[in-house]
């Protein structure tokens, strides 16, 4: 039977703003399949436990499940195989469910053309010799597929204004800005830490090279008597470990209600990440807090200097530093933050995705 409106996405198995954008979709979209390669319900959002989700035959390896790098030369052949029968499709991707086919419309929703295709030393990090030597020798049939799978699009939509940009130059496409919203919920049950007191700097960031966790460890740590909390999980984690210093403790994945208690209780968020979209500043401003942020990419949409946070030029640990201090010294107005942040609110999201679908439908 065919379905109305059906989700894709990547892969399900981390706890990321893009998994979360997808359960946005789905409360745009209630009753649609969502199709992925990969899902590791352990590892990611509990919410996916209620949904549909339908997996590719990848799905049944454990190891791949357990780091879904192992399969990346694997995932543009299997979304390709996959056809979904649906008079429209949105895919949430980075650089793999665009592939999968259809008679009916299909829609881009695009965190950022292939990191791991365009700037794969940046991103493959600390990945197997397999996997960055494979990719490597697959790189000319990878990005010819990749470009042939954005013209297969009716509608590509940007999660922001450098995304949109980064869209133009490598599919020369024009595509429409819909900001990812934020969901944390500030009325929501809060839990303590144990071993933590208040008046902490936040990151809240997986472990990956990009990300410079590094950067803000090493800027904490210069900057006497400042203690830092840093949540999130990855393969920089075993490196991290090794830069520990007093004040600073990495939590791994924490559960919601003690995200809610780290955000409410933090003197302020800090990242120094190259992010397509910077989320972490609007869950911040929903709680009254500022964010100290890298001048680049997605926080050039959510940040407004001044009145929610303080940039920094470089991730360098003397900008870092710098920031940090013009964040503790500035004296913040908790009603313009939430303000902000209501502007991203999920309503706003689900109203615009719905309105853009149904303009698709009524052109098929």
């Amino acid at each position: 039977m065919t379905e109305t409106v059906a989700l894709a996405h990547d892969y399900l198995t981390q706890r990321g703003g893009a998994e979360r954008v997808v359960l946005s979709m789905l409360a745009a979209f209630p009753a649609a399949p969502v199709h992925t390669s990969l899902y590791a319900p352990e590892r990611t959002f509990p919410e996916f436990s209620t949904e549909d989700v339908r997996t590719l035959a990848l799905n049944r390896f454990p190891f791949l499940r357990e780091d879904h790098r192992r399969a990346l030369p694997l995932l543009a052949p299997s979304f390709e195989r996959l056809r979904i029968d649906a008079d429209l499709v949105v895919c949430s991707s980075s650089g793999w469910a665009h592939g999968l086919q259809t008679d009916g419309v299909k829609i881009v929703y695009c965190h950022t053309p292939a990191r791991w295709l365009y700037q794969g030393d940046h991103y493959l990090g600390t990945s197997s010799k397999y996997t960055r030597t494979t990719l490597r020798v697959l790189t000319p049939w990878l990005k010819d597929w990749d470009r042939r799978s954005a013209r297969s699009a009716q509608r590509y939509l940007a999660n922001s204004t450098v995304v949109r940009d980064r869209i133009a130059d490598t599919y020369d496409i024009e595509a429409t800005v819909v900001p990812p919203p934020q969901t944390v919920d500030v009325d929501g049950e809060q839990e303590p830490v144990e071993g933590v007191e208040p008046g902490f700097f936040l990151c809240v960031s997986r472990l990956l090279p990009y990300k410079h966790v590094d950067v803000v460890m090493s800027a904490v740590a210069a900057s006497s008597g400042q203690r830092l909390i840093v949540v999130g999980s990855g393969p920089e984690r075993p490196r991290l470990e090794a830069l520990m210093a007093p004040g600073i403790r990495l939590l791994g994945s924490v559960a919601e209600a003690q995200l809610r208690w780290l955000y409410a209780s933090c003197r302020g968020v800090v990242s120094a990440a190259y992010e397509d979209y910077g989320l972490t500043p609007l869950e911040a401003a929903a709680f009254g807090k500022p964010t100290a942020a890298l001048r680049w990419g997605g926080f050039l949409d959510t940040l407004v200097e001044g009145d929610t946070g303080v940039f920094f030029d470089e991730p360098e640990v003397p900008r870092v530093a710098q920031a940090l201090e013009a964040l503790d010294s500035h004296r913040w107005d908790a009603s313009v933050l939430r303000a902000h942040a209501e502007r991203f609110a999920e309503h706003h999201f689900v109203e615009r995705l719905r309105s853009i679908v149904s303009e698709e439908l009524a052109r098929a």
